[in-house]
C-alpha cells in the first residue's frame, strides 16, 4: 500500500523534503534524511545571515534593526547655532606642503574676526566643532575633540590643539571612510545644533570603500549637511590633481543638504582666504531646509562617481 508521507518544519512551512508519495516501507528512512537535511538548513542560516548583515555593513548600508540616534537630543546638550566637523586629507598625495597651508588655512580662519563676527551673530552665539584627519577607510584620527566656539578664547584654545598636533600622512582616499566616521559623532557630542554640517577638504576621488554617494545619502537623509574644499593645485613635477575638475567630482558625487556649497583651491595663495570664506559661510546663516534630493533623483553626474 502507498501512503502520501509529508515531512514540515515545526513552523508549519514546507522543508526542503516536498511531499511525495512512497511505500510505507520506505517512509522511516526518508523521514530521517529529511530530517537531517532540515537540520543542516536550520544551522547554516545563522551563518547566512550574518554574511548578509556584514555586506550591508560593507556597503553602508544598516541591518534593518539598527536606527541611530545622529543627534545629540539629550536635555544637557548646550544648545548652539552650528555643530561643525571639521574633515581634513592627510592622504600622500597631500605634500608637506599643502598639509601646512591646509592647517594653517583653518587656524587662521577660525581665530579670524571676520569668522568671530559671524558667530557673535548667530542665535545663540556660539558653535560646536570638531575637527579629524582622514585618509584610508578606516584610518581617522580625532586630533580636537567636540569643542565650543563662543569668542576669541575658545577659539584660541582649539586652535592651540591643532597645532600641538604632529603632522602625518597615510595611504589612500576614501571620501566614503570620512564621511561614515564622521556621521556617528553627532550622537553624543554634547550640543544640540540649529544646523549640523561636515565639511570635508580634500585633493583627489574616493579610491578606497563603496561608491562615496551611497555613504553621502545616507548622511543627507540625517539632515547634515556636506561642504566641500576640493585642493586642485598644479604639481611642481606636471602630474596635477587626480581629475582636473575635482570641483564638479565634489559638487555631484560629495556635498549636499541644505545651503551646501563648493569651494575650490587652485593656487596656494588661495588656502587661506577660502577657508575663512567657508568657515564663515557655514556658521554664518541657517538655511531654509529644502527637500534632500538623493542620488537616484538627481542628475546625472557629470563626472563618475567612484
Amino acid at each position: 500500500m502507498n501512503r502520501e508521507v509529508g515531512i514540515r518544519s515545526l513552523s508549519g512551512l514546507p522543508n526542503p523534503c516536498r511531499r511525495v508519495t512512497m511505500p510505507v516501507r520506505y517512509r522511516r528512512v526518508d523521514a530521517e534524511l529529511c530530517g537531517r537535511r532540515t537540520m543542516r538548513a536550520r544551522l547554516l542560516m545563522p551563518i547566512v545571515a550574518a554574511g548578509a548583515a556584514a555586506l550591508f555593513v560593507g556597503w553602508g548600508m544598516a541591518a534593518p534593526h539598527y536606527a541611530p540616534q545622529l543627534a545629540d537630543t539629550r536635555p544637557g546638550a548646550v544648545p548652539v547655532d552650528t555643530e561643525l566637523v571639521i574633515a581634513v586629507d592627510v592622504s600622500n598625495s597631500m605634500d608637506p606642503e599643502e598639509q601646512a597651508l591646509q592647517r594653517e588655512g583653518y587656524i587662521l580662519g577660525l581665530t579670524s574676526r571676520e569668522f568671530l563676527g559671524a558667530i557673535a551673530q548667530g542665535a545663540n552665539g556660539r558653535i560646536a566643532v570638531t575637527y579629524f584627519e582622514w585618509a584610508a577607510i578606516f584610518d581617522q584620527k580625532i586630533v580636537v575633540p567636540w569643542r565650543m566656539i563662543d569668542g576669541p578664547a575658545t577659539a584660541q584654545a582649539v586652535v592651540d590643539e591643532i597645532k600641538r598636533t604632529p603632522y602625518r600622512r597615510a595611504p589612500r582616499t576614501s571620501i566614503y571612510g570620512a564621511l561614515q566616521f564622521a556621521l556617528p559623532l553627532f550622537d553624543r557630542s554634547g550640543y544640540d545644533g540649529l544646523r549640523r554640517v561636515i565639511d570635508v577638504s580634500g585633493d583627489g576621488t574616493n579610491n578606497m570603500g563603496p561608491p562615496v554617494v551611497i555613504m553621502r545619502d545616507k548622511v543627507l537623509e540625517a539632515g547634515i549637511t556636506i561642504n566641500g574644499l576640493p585642493i586642485m593645485l598644479s604639481r611642481p613635477y606636471g602630474t596635477g590633481t587626480d581629475i582636473p575638475n575635482l570641483d564638479v567630482y565634489y559638487e555631484d558625487c560629495v556635498t549636499g543638504g541644505p545651503g551646501s556649497f563648493v569651494i575650490a583651491i587652485h593656487e596656494r595663495e588661495q588656502f587661506k582666504e577660502a577657508t575663512r570664506t567657508k568657515l564663515i559661510q557655514e556658521i554664518a546663516s541657517v538655511p531654509k531646509k529644502p527637500p534632500v534630493v538623493l542620488t537616484q533623483a538627481r542628475p546625472r553626474p557629470r563626472v563618475y562617481c567612484s
